[in-house]
């Protein structure tokens, strides 16, 4: 049987409706490209989450997280098995005198999340205001921008394994680094944040938040599809300093671009393959190790049929 035999012929409590098959994963990711994914699942709830992950364990179904679509290139063959966009959303405080304790869902969007600390005087996430996609993926790569990164305000995650295990940690104990925690990848899924903020006025919020969505909008190209930021930052060196004296701005194959308004952006211009982006993200490797003798790496996550080493 097939997987879609497979699921309808189970007792799964997933709604129908939040099951599709051969889903275009172009319209579930920033990039706007990518093949189909063989099934595509909304999970709106930790107990889903739990059910769909034994489900494919016990019928050995490979299985790819999604958060918001914001950080990946789905490769041009789509992605095989089950694809589980994690769809969790809440929102609880508590309050302690000037400190805020936020409990969110790893599914809750990160621009909705800044309009309701915004709204409540909460102060400590407006560097982070920016940042497209949802709390989970942010914890899972210690996104990062303006000085501040996830792991300057995480207290605890609570996340599930891939066995469908609940698991918990504190700050200390999720590995936090440049781009990086013990969440990135399959092994575990976010499902709760903990966050420490603290009391704000709301004026002074909303000024650093119109200051950084003024930066993002002059400095990077939000007006194509992109992944975001496409290489990581250099230990020695900016990444995007070196493209740019390469002589690479504007360069493209295919509808993939290098932007000119940011060197680190490579965006989607016109219907843009992941091939494109891909022999694009070769050819700028390539000539910054000839040119500068530096390895860069890639900071977007490449997933799906065919998957490449980064």
């Amino acid at each position: 049987m097939d997987i879609k035999e497979i699921l309808e012929n189970s007792n799964l409590s997933i709604p129908k409706d939040n099951i599709l098959y051969n889903e275009d994963m172009k319209k579930h990711t920033t990039f706007k490209i990518g093949g189909p994914a063989e099934c595509f699942i909304k999970i709106k709830t930790k107990e889903e989450l739990k059910e769909i992950l034994v489900f494919a364990r016990k019928n050995k179904i490979p299985i790819t997280i999604l958060g918001n679509g914001s950080n990946i290139l789905v490769l041009d063959g789509g992605i095989k098995g089950i694809t589980l966009t994690i769809q969790i959303e809440y929102l609880d405080i508590k309050q302690d005198d000037e400190k805020y304790k936020i409990y969110v869902g790893g599914g809750y969007k990160l621009a909705k999340l800044a309009q309701y600390l915004l709204k409540n005087e909460i102060s400590g996430f407006e560097e982070l205001s920016g940042i497209p996609g949802t709390i989970g993926g942010a914890v899972s790569m210690n996104a990062g921008a303006h000085g501040r990164e996830m792991k300057d305000i995480v207290q605890k995650i609570k996340c599930v394994d891939i066995d469908g295990n609940e698991k918990e940690f504190l700050n200390e104990e999720a590995g936090f680094g440049y781009r990086k925690s013990i969440f990135k990848g399959n092994s575990y899924i976010v499902t709760e944040v903990e966050l420490n903020l603290q009391k704000g006025k709301q004026e002074e919020i909303k000024e650093k938040m119109d200051e950084y969505a003024k930066y993002r909008k002059e400095k990077q190209p939000i007006e194509y599809p992109s992944a975001g930021s496409t290489f990581k930052r250099g230990k020695d060196y900016i990444t995007a300093k070196l493209i740019d004296e390469a002589g690479l701005k504007g360069y493209s194959i295919g509808g993939a671009v290098v932007s000119t308004k940011h060197s680190g952006f490579v965006i989607n211009k016109g219907n843009a393959t992941a091939k494109d982006v891909l022999d694009l993200v070769k050819y700028i490797k390539d000539t910054i190790e000839e040119k500068f003798d530096k390895k860069i790496e890639l900071e977007i996550e490449v997933v799906g049929e065919g998957m490449v080493k980064k």
